[in-house]
């Protein structure tokens, strides 16, 4: 039969889990750090699931499919209301659910001081982090190159500390930040953007795909690159 159903975007799917946590049918399921529709007859096509969604992976369609199943929908869940469903439930990578951390307690500690982190938020990975979060309201954003983490020793300190931090390499992702990050500034109150990179060649992806990303968000936002030497050394323009 024709009917509407759910469409899952694979490649928009950010592997979050809320999706598969909102269908309370259970016709959704995280395989492999993805979203899929693995029961067409459980999904009711009333779309629960689509404002979860952080990446607007999810949308109807109208498609042959088969016709929703309710008897075995409630007979699922009866079983697992009864623990007689040994299967476990997936509700997404744990490492890639949204988190916001406090630092008060570190606030006055030393620079020097061992141990003080300053990431305020997970995930931090560009590829990873949702569109919009809560912590974006009203961010300073740090877009830093992966190895920036290792060549300058006080990062945290001196660049991580009151802001939320996305990291990447775009050599070794392959992939264009720009969209992601356009949208990032677009949907959010970001009140500025630093953007740290290494000096060497490769990193210019990362600060062009940050400066197009402005560009591309419609919005005037102070912005500042800071380069970072393979010796830990903070370069001058």
């Amino acid at each position: 039969m024709i009917r509407k159903i759910i469409k899952i975007d694979e490649n928009k799917c950010n592997g979050c889990g809320a999706c598969a946590a909102a269908c309370h049918e259970g016709a959704i399921e995280m395989i492999d750090g993805k979203a899929v529709l693995t029961r067409e007859d459980y999904c009711d096509g009333l779309g629960d699931c689509l404002p979860e969604c952080p990446t607007g992976a999810i949308s109807f369609e109208e498609r042959e499919a088969p016709a929703y199943d309710e008897a075995a929908v409630l007979a699922t869940k009866q079983k697992k209301a009864k623990g007689q469903d040994k299967k476990t439930a997936h509700t997404g990578c744990p490492g890639t659910r949204i988190r916001q951390m406090s630092h008060s307690n570190t606030e006055n500690a030393p620079s020097h001081a061992p141990g003080v982190s300053h990431l305020g938020q997970w995930p931090c990975q560009i590829k990873l982090v949702p569109v919009n979060a809560p912590y974006f309201s009203g961010a300073k954003l740090l877009i830093a190159a992966d190895c920036t983490a290792y060549a300058y020793a006080n990062i945290h300190e001196d660049f991580m500390k009151g802001k939320v931090t996305l990291i990447g390499c775009p050599k070794l992702d392959a992939v264009d930040y720009s969209e992601k990050l356009a949208e990032i500034i677009r949907n959010n109150d970001i009140k500025s953007v630093t953007i740290l990179r290494m000096e060497v060649p490769c990193c210019g992806g990362l600060e062009m795909a940050a400066k197009k990303a402005l560009q591309e968000s419609g919005k005037f936002i102070p912005w500042q690159t800071v380069t970072v030497s393979i010796d830990g050394k903070i370069l001058e323009d």
